[in-house]
């Protein structure tokens, strides 16, 4: 079975677990998506948009030395998004609506990014580069992380390209 097959069963599962998501996706630290299961928004802006989330929200924790990015929480009046890591090339973003229980949704979205992690980290060669370790690598251009954004990076940060 072909890992994106096996992520979008995994968001289903998440969906099933959790009845107040309105949406789930998963996709690279690059901004394409590797599964979605979104029924009212358009997938493709939502992974570069979280992309480019992932990127600003790697800086803040890493200049506040917060250690690694973990989750991201937005709240709007109609309800929330969250954005947790899975892995150090993917990312898992959850649409709730208003009535969601939070700590519930970041307990399943912890769990869910983590398994996505393992998905990604166990696919076969022809399916993506592998590393050692079984590690997928970081997506790159030109040195910098794909995903993060051109920010210029003060002489105290821990932060290495």
């Amino acid at each position: 079975m072909a890992v994106e097959t096996e992520v979008l069963n995994e968001l289903r599962r998440l969906r099933t677990r959790l009845p107040e998501l309105t949406g789930a996706l998963a996709a690279g630290a690059d901004g394409l998506v590797l599964a979605e299961d979104m029924p009212d928004v358009q997938p493709e802006g939502l992974a570069a948009l979280t992309a480019a989330a992932l990127g600003v929200g790697r800086r803040m924790v890493d200049l506040a030395a917060r250690g690694e990015f973990r989750e991201l929480l937005v709240r709007g009046a109609g309800g929330c998004l969250a954005t947790y890591a899975a892995g150090p090339s993917a990312v898992l973003t959850l649409l709730a609506d208003d009535r969601t229980n939070v700590g519930r949704l970041h307990l399943e979205g912890r769990r869910s990014g983590a398994r996505i992690a393992e998905l990604l980290a166990a696919r076969p060669l022809d399916d993506g580069p592998v590393v050692q370790g079984g590690e997928p690598p970081v997506p790159r251009f030109r040195g910098r992380v794909l995903g993060a954004l051109p920010v210029r990076i003060p002489p105290q940060s821990r932060y290495e390209p």
